[in-house]
């Protein structure tokens, strides 16, 4: 918590960025009320810096300045480098082999506007089946992922204020709904350009206030290096606690013996860039864009801004462990290193605006899963199964009810001020890469792909997410590798099987598939 005379500049300068984040709402409202297309994907109108910016910022979430900054603070180096590596990876082969294609795919697919609208259209449902089972999915987990970001708010304002994390917490969830309510996805991604670029200049400048106030690179080094497998790539460090709680001894962190960090562990953990072919929020950047002619320059804008920002993530959480070694007790407690090294060595209305960079990733976040889980249930479900004829109006008064329902799910789910923000965060990601990621590709390049395939695609994934981490993770050893990575394969291997078990898809299909395929 920081002290109390330097309470009202810290809010002041989040306040002004709030009020900024609420005007760019008020002014796409119209727009976005125009229609469901345009509140929902913007009338696919997205410029290549906003398309970029914005996909990377709702990726991230405050997950980036406080998830993986925490888990390098705990335990080291390795978890937070090879997630990074991993996630790198997948960002650019998402944009170099997805986006173009998938631009191209859901414009011809009746004009597909979500990601389900997008499942059924390519092998042109009647009876709407994977629509139903891709919305139920989107649903399940982007609730949980609208949780993690109400975390990220209790800790941030609780941390800053003193308040309880719970009241603070739904206060972060209000603030949230309210703007989505307002301007939909042309606001959401406006202002997400503008967090985005908030996000980064917190990250570096925070990254380079924190070497300096520590006497250099090497003063970091000094001061971590006797941390058994604090700065090993293969190797990662066990901090000693006790319900919980790290150990300190003279002001010194106890840590035991480094624990082995393998290739199968190093293979489990880049299997996070697995997820990035299955995330709707990214996708439907992909979708938005006004011309895939833009796509490259989006490509090298995103993945430039990925890099630097994973590498000052993972840097800050190193860093912090030498400034304030004993600071932050708990794996829980270590995900608020970035509000404390900010908090401590910078003038308190720049430390306001650069806590805004944490407000800025979780509101980039949390708006695009409340917003893509609302048109699951309004504009897939209803208008397509249950009531086909209804009214734009109808739609949106359904998407707005359907926020509030999810929102109030969501604060429920993050009531416990323990909860781990990258553990929540990894397992929907787990679930939306199991789940949409093998379908994307399977329908984007394999023309022998079917109804059939994409069903058992679907349910495999998703499926076999709850059942290795609930299941056959707590057995350890080979069981504790990431889910996504086993999830992902079972889907590979019965979208194929299945694909080639049942009826070819007609030569309808076929010829749409090699009419984009041309077209390319």
């Amino acid at each position: 918590m920081i002290v109390p005379e330097r309470s009202p500049q810290v809010l002041a300068a989040m306040l002004i960025y709030m009020a900024i984040v609420i005007v760019i709402g008020i002014y796409f409202a119209k727009r976005a009320n125009k229609n469901s297309e345009n509140y929902f994907l913007g009338g696919r109108t997205l410029g290549p810096w906003i398309a970029a910016f914005s996909a990377e910022a709702s990726d991230m979430s405050g997950w980036l300045l406080m998830g993986l900054p925490g888990v390098a603070y705990w335990c080291g180096l390795a978890d937070a480098f090879w997630t990074s590596v991993g996630l790198a990876i997948g960002t650019y082969l998402n944009w170099l082999i997805v986006a173009k294609r998938l631009r191209l795919y859901s414009a011809a697919t009746n004009n597909s506007i979500t990601i389900p609208d997008y499942i059924s259209n390519r092998f042109h449902e009647n009876r709407k089946v994977l629509m139903t089972i891709a919305s139920l999915f989107i649903l399940i987990f982007f609730t949980v992922y609208a949780s993690s970001c109400f975390v990220t708010c209790g800790k941030l304002f609780s941390t800053l204020f003193g308040a309880s994390y719970q009241s603070m917490m739904i206060v972060g969830a209000v603030f949230v709904l309210f703007y989505t309510f307002l301007g939909g996805f042309l606001a959401e991604s406006a202002s997400d350009f503008m967090q985005a670029v908030v996000m980064i200049i917190a990250l570096v400048f925070v990254l380079v206030c924190g070497v300096l106030a520590a006497g250099g690179i090497s003063e970091v080094y000094a001061n971590v290096i006797s941390f058994p497998g604090f700065l090993e790539f293969f190797g990662i460090a066990q901090p000693q606690t006790v319900d919980g709680v790290q150990q300190a001894m003279n002001g010194v962190p106890q840590f035991g013996a480094a624990a082995g960090y393998g290739a199968l562990t190093i293979v489990s953990t880049m299997a996070w860039g697995l997820g990035y072919f299955g995330m709707p929020q990214v996708l439907l950047r992909f979708m938005a864009i006004r011309h895939e002619g833009e796509l490259k320059k989006s490509r090298r804008i995103a993945t430039t801004w990925c890099v630097i920002s994973l590498a000052a993530a993972t840097c800050i959480g190193i860093i912090g462990r030498a400034l304030y070694p004993t600071a932050l007790q708990t794996a829980s407690e270590a995900e608020r290193v970035f509000i404390t090294i900010s908090t401590n060595l910078l003038p308190p209305l720049l430390a306001g605006f650069v806590m805004a960079g944490i407000l800025a990733a979780t509101i980039s976040s949390s708006d695009s899963y409340l917003l893509i889980a609302a048109s699951s249930v309004s504009k897939n479900i209803f208008k397509g199964i249950l009531k086909k004829n209804a009214t734009d109006k109808q739609i949106l008064i359904l998407a707005r009810i359907t926020l509030i329902v999810i929102a109030a799910v969501g604060v429920i789910i993050a009531l416990d001020e323990n909860s781990i923000i990258f553990k929540v965060v990894s397992f929907a990601w787990a679930g939306f890469g199991a789940t949409f990621g093998p379908i994307i590709l399977f329908s984007l390049f394999w023309k022998r792909t079917n109804r059939a395939g994409a069903l058992a695609g679907m349910l495999s994934g998703g499926g076999m997410v709850f059942v290795w981490k609930l299941i056959l993770k707590p057995m350890g050893g080979v069981f504790s590798i990431y889910e996504l990575l086993p999830a992902f394969i079972l889907s590979c291997i019965c979208i194929v099987v299945f694909s080639l078990l049942t009826a070819p898809p007609s030569k309808e299909i076929c010829d749409e598939f090699e009419a984009i395929k041309k077209s390319l």
